[in-house]
């Protein structure tokens, strides 16, 4: 028997053995499915060369960033199919699907040839795998929460989630600790070169290790007495989406929590990475060893916020997260630069840089494939510029006028690709490449952060700062989803929400923040994506998304 509060719900108590086990067991198999599906965006720099080395750098790291997408991107139909799976025949079994279906994705990236040797099969099947791992990711999430939750007690749901997550930061400083470790051991020659395998094939431990653990689970409680009388939803999508009321409660989860949930989340710690290796030029080492120790530091303000959640409710949480995110975004980042590296900040101040083009030239450089082509006069200038982290304004010219740019009193044409043949193209953006990088070094744009320079405490507390906000809202949100949504259809309808939020608004945050950049010229431009997507889920979880921590699971109709 549960003690009993006066209105009659379960009074918080202390968590069992047993419960225990479900939460271990639940969130170590989830920090593997984390930890397979991160290694692949903190190496992306690495994988742009070995899997898309015919394309200008550029637009490889693009195209590289948007195959990790492409994994999100599918991760709603995989929300889709295992959530209804999940409904049909049980929480754990399912689960166990997607684990092994994400182990044998990552483990086949470990061994596929690169480009050098396979050509186009070579990208073409990292994509397949990345989408056979973002189908999983897309079922277990939602698995993984709804099975702790249903085991939880009414008071402390926000806590026993919580633990779940903690997950996906855990598999992040997974990925990010054991690269750090393999790269310093072997170098980086040899790491860039056949070394970056490895944590890919280790992968395949962890698979083993995963699935002995969560064969040992029973079924979740409230799962097996549905199945057990026969109440079990005979439609799970239909009922979950096809009903005006279950279909609402979805879209409001969704613009109202999952999406300003994500783009805080990827913001704060995989924008973070990029933004400190790609944009400041840190070395990777020291930048990835700043995003751990910054993520230790913050990850257990996950089990706080669940904790408090339980107090005094998941909406206080999640608004504060969104509202603070959305106010000191652009503070942060330009404090990020000041601390990791001044040379550039100074210069960024000293030196302005002007892109005179024809605006009918400039395109939105967002490639959704690698078959879009950018070689107008104005597209090489911005894109070569971001690439060297130089900040710029757009002056508009006359039409048909070629694209130049101007740098102090120094100015530069760039040059008409359209219609050049592959290899002069790549020449002639090599040499224009070399004409600007020499340039922007002589007016004081470093081509690295020093390292010397680097304040490394501050840069961590700030990195910390943005891994709290990821705390405020990610903290309680399982809990609210799983709340929102009856038993019946618990798994589709929190499932499909989570995955839209976090596969697309979330997963596409570092390629449109990029084409942001370069169609703005200014570093920080790109931050206006999740402010705004951070915004709008402030409105809508205000005006129309109720709290809901004192819900009883069920009695959910």
């Amino acid at each position: 028997m549960t003690d009993m509060t006066m209105n009659g719900a379960a009074a918080p108590r202390r968590m069992t053995g047993a419960e225990k086990r479900v939460i271990f067991a639940s969130s170590l198999g989830t920090v593997f499915e984390w930890y397979d599906f991160y290694i692949y965006g903190t190496l992306a720099a690495i994988l742009a060369k070995q899997f898309f080395s015919s394309a200008p750098p550029n637009a490889a790291f693009i195209f590289t960033l948007l195959a990790f997408a492409a994994g999100f991107a599918v991760r709603p139909f995989g929300a889709l199919f295992f959530g209804r799976l999940g409904d049909l025949i049980g929480r754990k079994y399912t689960f166990l699907i997607t684990m092994t279906l994400m182990g044998i994705g990552t483990f086949l990236i470990g061994v596929l040839p690169n480009y050098a040797a396979w050509g186009i099969a070579a990208p073409t099947i990292l994509i397949l795998l990345r989408l056979v791992q973002g189908l999983a990711l897309g079922g277990e999430y939602g698995g993984a929460a709804t099975y702790v939750a249903e085991h939880a007690p009414n008071g402390r749901r926000g806590f026993y989630t919580s633990w779940i997550q903690t997950t996906a930061t855990l598999g992040l400083f997974m990925a990010i600790v054991i690269i750090l470790v393999i790269r310093t051991w072997m170098g980086e020659e040899a790491f860039a070169d056949w070394g970056w395998r490895i944590p890919f094939l280790l992968s395949s431990i962890l698979l083993v290790v995963s699935i002995w653990i969560r064969l040992s689970l029973a079924e979740s409680p409230m799962f097996q007495k549905m199945k057990n009388e026969g109440t079990r939803s005979k439609a799970p999508l239909k009922e979950a989406f096809g009903t005006p009321r279950n279909a609402k409660i979805a879209l409001l989860a969704l613009f109202g929590a999952t999406a300003g949930e994500a783009v805080i989340w990827y913001g704060g710690q995989f924008y973070a990475l990029f933004f400190l290796t790609q944009t400041l030029k840190v070395p990777a080492v020291d930048a990835s060893i700043m995003i751990a120790v910054s993520l230790l530091i913050g990850t257990p303000f996950f089990i706080f916020f669940g904790w408090l959640s339980d107090k005094i409710g998941r909406k206080p949480v999640m608004l504060a997260g969104f509202a603070i995110a959305a106010l000191t975004y652009f503070w942060i980042f330009q404090g990020i630069t000041h601390y990791a590296n001044p040379a550039l900040e100074r210069a960024l101040a000293a030196s302005p840089v002007t892109v005179i083009a024809d605006p009918a030239e400039c395109s939105f450089q967002l490639k959704l494939t690698n078959t879009e082509t950018y070689a107008t006069s104005c597209d090489i200038a911005k894109s070569t510029l971001v690439t060297k982290s130089v900040n710029y304004d757009n002056v508009a010219a006359p039409a048909g006028t070629v694209a130049s740019v101007k740098i102090g009193e120094q100015v530069i044409p760039a040059f008409n690709g359209a219609g050049l043949p592959t290899a002069d193209l790549k020449a002639q953006t090599a040499a224009f490449d070399k004409v600007i990088a020499d340039a922007v070094t002589a007016h004081g744009y470093p081509p690295s952060a020093n390292p010397d320079e680097i304040n490394r405490p501050m840069t961590v507390v700030l990195l910390t700062i943005l891994v709290l906000y990821v705390t405020m809202v990610y903290g309680p949100i399982a809990a609210w989803l799983v709340e929102l949504f009856p038993t019946r259809i618990r798994y589709t309808g929190m499932s499909l929400p989570y995955h839209i939020g976090n596969g697309w608004f979330g997963g596409f945050l570092p390629a449109i923040v990029f084409a942001i950049v370069a169609s703005t010229g200014n570093i920080y431009s790109g931050l206006w994506y999740p402010i705004a997507i951070a915004a709008m889920s402030f409105v809508v979880a205000l005006l129309f998304l109720p709290e809901t921590k004192d819900r009883d699971l069920n009695h959910i109709e």
